[in-house]
Order: C-alpha cells, then structure tokens, then sequence
C-alpha cells in the first residue's frame, strides 16, 4: 500500500515596499529626478509616502496629478522606463527592513512556513533589493508586476506566486499595508495581515484586513490566528 502523498505547507506570502521594507526614500528620491527633469517641483517625502502601494506606473501617475499634470499614455511610458532605469540603480541608497521582520521569518519558518513575496515592483528589481537586504533567499518564490501576465489586485498574482512556491491556498495568508494588498488576496479568497506602518491613503484598519499589526513582533500570533501552526 503506497503512502499517502506529503501535503504542501502552509504559507506566508509578503508584499515588498511597505511591508518588508521600508522604501519609501529610494522610490520617491527616483520620482523626483523626474518631477525635476519635467520642471516641477519636488515632493517632500511625507507628503508623498501614501502615493505608494500600487507600483509604479500608478505612484508616476499619481506624484505629477499631485502637482496638476495629467499625464498622456506616450508621457506616462516614457516616464516609466525612465523610472526603471533610475530606480534599478539605487535600489536600496536608504531602504532597509523593518524591525523585527528577520526574527517574524523565523518563527513562521519554524512553524512549518514556506515564504513568498508577491509585489508590483518588477521582479529583478524585487530580487535584487531581497538580496542587498540580506532575505533574499528566503523566499521559495519572488514574483513582480512582471512575472505573470497579471499582478495585483488580480488575485490570479497571488494565487499563481502561492503555485510557484509549492504552498496551498488553503493554508495561505498574505500580509500586505495597502488596499490593493488586502482587495488581492480578498478577491482570492485568502485571509490578509495588515501592517500600520506601509505606505496608504487610509487607515488599513478602514480597509477590512483580519488582522492588523503594528509591529512583526505580533505577526506569528496573527498568522497563527489565521491558519492555525498546529496544521502545519
């Protein structure tokens, strides 16, 4: 009688900017070398922080509706690659990870966890920035706004990184700080760990997540709430 095969494990599957890191300086110092170059003027970073949160095509978009330019879809391309080029080559000038997300990472994995992250940053750039913060390799899977034909908040993106991970969606949990984070993994039917301090419009308690946490040191026990560890 052959033996039953090994379920996958259960699964924790992080949003990048925001969540694991704190990139806020890198992404917006890179939005203002544009504003600058296109004549206008530089947003301070507190001013800008909640533009973040759905990549950035959206964050070019919203930083020069900030100062009443509508962008053309020929602008907003160009803009975008020069984005990407900016951006790529100052990854991590200021980011860094938030406190107590190593020792989080640990728990979960000794808990029996898979990691993953699911982000719209592009995915080299996702690997590359993982990599100089030191956590890279602890993601069975590493997927941006252009590893699937789809990403946030199509749920397909957080689904698809779950498969290529070789964690089951039915012990999944994604932990994210913006709406587009917790509308994703609702529409995929996957509970969703908020954090306070990401980059948002809104309060992400007003948003509907099921847990909410102000700090890593409390996301085992909301993990834990969620898909409990005993399964694992």
């Amino acid at each position: 009688m052959s033996a039953e095969p090994t379920p996958p494990p259960p699964i924790a599957v992080f949003d990048l900017d925001g969540t694991l890191a704190e990139t806020a300086g890198d992404l917006i110092g890179t939005l203002n070398v544009l504003m600058k170059r296109e004549g206008l003027a530089e947003l301070p970073l507190s001013q800008a922080r909640g533009l973040i949160g759905a990549g950035a095509k959206a964050l070019i978009r919203r930083g020069f509706e900030a100062e009443g330019r509508a962008l053309s879809a020929e602008d907003h391309d160009r803009l975008f690659d020069a984005f990407i080029a900016h951006y790529g080559d100052h990854l991590a000038d200021t980011s860094h990870l938030y406190p107590g997300v190593v020792e989080a990472l640990d728990a979960l994995e000794a808990a029996g966890f898979r990691l993953a992250v699911c982000t719209n940053k592009y995915e080299g750039q996702s690997v590359d920035l993982l990599r100089i913060l030191g956590i890279g390799h602890r993601f069975a899977a590493i997927c941006g706004r252009d590893t699937f034909p789809h990403y946030k908040p199509d749920p397909r993106h957080l689904t698809d990184t779950i498969a290529r991970a070789g964690g089951d969606p039915a012990r999944a949990v994604m932990v994210g700080d913006s709406r587009t984070d917790i509308d994703t993994a609702k529409a995929a039917g996957i509970p969703v760990v908020a954090v306070t301090f990401g980059y948002t419009d809104r309060p992400v308690g007003e948003l509907g997540p099921d847990r909410v946490i102000e700090h890593f040191a409390q996301l085992p026990e909301a993990v834990d709430a969620l898909v409990p560890v005993a399964a694992a």
